[in-house]
């Protein structure tokens, strides 16, 4: 039997940044996928506070030299790679001087949010979905955390959805607490239809506001699954899942990393 091969796109990763709630599951559920046998892989963007030398990160040059068009404007792509210390588990990250190597998460070190966190999250599903295609590697499931992956699942049913690598990958998305509190721009919906995503199917205008349930809302219609992934979770996400017939796993304060491997499982045999 074929390993599963289960991709983890997350905005944090420990211990590339500090323990958090989401750095600490992602990591958790990588080296769990690892115990039982499944081919891992993640990708997160390459912020300005990790370290290249003491976590040994290398550029992937046959991964490299894409450039994203976002808004008309052309974004170089860069490859790095690292192997998670006292694992086989290889970390990829997405470098961006525009988007990454000079920023924090979601907000600076004063705590503003970035005006650009949609775009950077159109970076980040783009160029995910580009590396991936040119590493010719076919993942089973691609499991998203944060929200600068929120768009992933939408570009990936709308863009890519007859693509071989992506015809038949199931995806979940996790929701976090309270991700962040400032609107992300209405120029959205633009610039999502320049990336040719017709914009009169996914239920929304140029007035919506991407607040952070909004956007939470677009990755759950276009996710296979939805998971509550803190116990602070907005629950009406969950409510939403559930309206739009998605499989939905609650939060499990005791064992959410075997959930989630339980979760692949069922989601696979349907």
């Amino acid at each position: 039997m074929e390993k599963k091969r289960v991709l983890i796109v997350a905005q944090e990763v420990y211990p590339y940044l500090p323990s958090s709630e989401m750095s600490d599951q992602t990591r958790n559920l990588l080296l769990k996928l690892q115990e039982k046998g499944c081919e891992p892989r993640t990708f997160m963007p390459r912020y300005g506070v990790v370290n290249e030398r003491r976590n040994q990160l290398h550029e992937v040059q046959r991964l490299s030299g894409v450039n994203i068009i976002i808004d008309d404007t052309d974004h170089p792509l860069i490859i790095k790679v690292a192997s998670m210390p006292s694992t086989r588990i290889q970390v990829f990250f997405l470098v961006n001087e525009d988007y990454f190597l000079q920023r924090g998460v979601m907000a600076d070190e004063k705590g503003v949010e970035y005006d650009d966190n949609d775009e950077r999250a159109i970076f980040m599903a783009r160029g995910v979905i580009e590396t991936v295609r040119k590493m010719g590697w076919v993942p089973d499931v691609i499991h998203c955390h944060g929200s600068l992956t929120a768009l992933m699942p939408l570009y990936i049913k709308k863009n890519y959805s007859d693509d071989p690598i992506y015809r038949d990958t199931k995806i979940v998305y996790s929701d976090y607490a309270n991700e962040f509190t400032t609107p992300w721009s209405s120029k959205l919906v633009e610039k999502l239809s320049m990336d040719g995503i017709d914009i009169s199917e996914l239920g929304i205008d140029s007035n919506t506001e991407f607040n952070h349930n909004e956007v939470l809302k677009l990755a759950a219609t276009y996710s296979d699954a939805v998971a509550s992934a803190s116990e602070n979770s907005d629950a009406s996400i969950g409510e939403y899942a559930k309206s739009m017939n998605k499989m939905y796993l609650p939060y499990n304060k005791e064992d959410m990393i075997g959930a989630y491997s339980e979760l692949y499982d069922q989601i696979l045999s349907k």
